[in-house]
């Protein structure tokens, strides 16, 4: 992983550089100029070359004095450093996000790096810290009321956070519970102290033995590596965290507890599902389209033979046969214009349309099926909806695929229930049922390519891949929710046209 890493900062050493400097020319409120804030960036990424080499953090001290020393002259504070050091970690996330490095995972990359910063960062604070300490030995009076405000910022940084920080005592209780921690498990500070730390973990005797591995590292080596595991949130969620550990101890060396520090990972993990999974639609696609090509044309050929032969055979027997064989070549021809329509590239014309209005065409379409004299259909659709751009025709074909799906599911007798809604940024549609439902392996395979639940002959499995490309396509989202025996619950997000 240090090789790689290595190998793109050399890769992109330039182009990193040059978006660290413009990120930082943002926020930097011209305390510093674009030289300055270009040679900090150079520097910095020489630094990171340096330690991955040779291993050894001391290599950046010099580096360390020089940054304090410029950053000093500016009169940056340690929460404006950290930010510069933030901005960077960004600049060079599009680059590990964009470069596959041998296939590997972003997220373990972008972890390993976030280490890297934080051993730089924690360093300079150590610098910044004793710099000032060493000044304040100059006065006493003036020692007395830097170290409070000194107290107080700290305190300040640990509980404005975004990053969950927290700390247990030697009887596993906590002790400390920062605004991050709030935001990210829900239970507020009062919740929280004097509860034991499984408080936190999922059920599972994989979560128990995790708890005593922590505790073990914790009071052996003093610290436990960047993990990522799961946690559980007041309101039962559970998400994926990363996290890390570190001692506490007394003045003589008593292990006295352990701080933690956890990041949020749910939606960098959803994100990359979803980049697993266009990627596999492409690939399938390009299989379909040539598959529907070498089908297509000869099964014309037999499609107008046996026509021909059904209007000259007398023979009612053959006469039957061509009945039967005209069917299963109508099912064929159905299934390869669902390869074409799944591998078609994105090329329709797209415009400034009311989702309402397709949906409501979807509606009245759907409702000439004959299953649909024992369904109740309930709408809630907000009147002037603001306007998205797609290509109406796609996405009528993905209201459709749904509904459909939902007759299936309630099997000609239940309610089907259409709302829409939105916010500033996006619009919103869900279309439920209270039908079979699905459990979660079924859950997690409907968008895949031909998995399908229904007989042989009655699906092709096309049907929601294709419209998970459409949604796609429209820088849109679709979510399933679902449980069986209770129905299910489709969301399509839109973003919302910019005038």
């Amino acid at each position: 992983m240090k090789k790689l890493l290595l190998e793109l900062l050399k890769k992109y050493f330039d182009t990193i550089t040059a978006s660290w400097k413009e990120k930082l020319l943002l926020i930097c409120d011209g305390k510093l100029s674009a030289q300055q804030l270009n040679t900090f960036a150079e520097s910095s990424i020489n630094t990171f070359i340096e330690v991955l080499e040779t291993g050894d953090y001391k290599s950046a001290d010099q580096y360390l004095v020089d940054t304090y020393t410029l950053f000093s002259e500016a009169n940056l504070n340690l929460l404006e450093v950290s930010q510069f050091f933030s901005q960077g970690r960004f600049a060079v996330f599009n680059f590990v996000e964009n470069d596959s490095m041998g296939n590997t995972d972003p997220v373990i990359l972008l972890g390993f790096f976030d280490e890297l910063i934080e051993q730089i960062y924690a360093r300079y604070s150590i610098l910044y810290q004793d710099t000032k300490l060493k000044e304040l030995e100059l006065n006493r009076d003036r020692l007395a009321s830097k170290l409070e405000l000194n107290q107080q910022y700290l305190k300040n940084i640990l509980h404005s956070s975004d990053q969950a920080i927290m700390m247990v005592d030697q009887n596993e209780k906590f002790i400390t519970w920062n605004k991050g921690a709030e935001k990210i498990f829900g239970y507020t500070e009062d919740e929280v102290l004097g509860k034991p730390s499984s408080l936190l973990f999922p059920d599972g005797e994989k979560y128990v033995k995790e708890l005593e591995r922590i505790k073990e590292d914790a009071k052996k080596i003093g610290y436990t590596s960047i993990i990522e595991s799961e946690r559980r949130r007041k309101n039962g969620e559970i998400i994926t965290v990363r996290l890390s550990v570190s001692q506490l101890h007394s003045s003589n060396g008593e292990y006295k507890g352990r701080s933690i520090i956890f990041k949020d990972y749910t939606e960098f993990k959803r994100l990359q599902a979803q980049i697993d999974q266009s990627e596999k639609l492409a690939v399938i696609g390009q299989l379909a389209a040539g598959v529907a090509h070498e089908i297509g044309n000869p099964l014309t050929s037999i499609s107008s033979l046996v026509q021909i032969l059904q209007r000259r055979s007398q023979d009612q027997f053959i006469s039957e046969q061509l009945v039967n064989i005209k069917e299963n070549i109508d099912r064929i021809t159905k299934i390869v214009r669902e390869l074409v329509d799944f591998s078609r590239p994105p090329s329709y014309e797209t415009a400034v349309q009311d989702v309402t209005d397709v949906l409501k065409t979807a509606l009245g379409i759907v409702k000439y099926d004959k299953r649909i004299r024992k369904v109740n259909f309930e709408t809630d659709l907000k009147n002037a909806l603001p306007s998205v751009r797609v290509a109406s025709d796609q996405l009528l074909q993905v209201f459709i695929n749904i509904l459909i799906n939902a007759l299936d599911a309630i099997e000609g007798n239940g309610t089907i229930i259409l709302k829409s809604d939105y916010d500033n940024k996006n619009v919103y549609i869900e279309i439920n049922d209270d039908g079979c439902g699905m459990d979660e392996a079924t859950l997690a395979q409907i968008f895949d390519p031909f998995f399908t639940t229904k007989e042989v002959g009655k699906g092709t499995g096309l049907g929601l891949s294709v419209s998970y490309g459409i949604i796609k396509r429209f820088n849109g989202e679709i979510k399933v929710k679902s449980k069986l025996k209770e129905g299910s619950m489709f969301t399509i997000t839109l973003p919302i046209e910019n005038n």
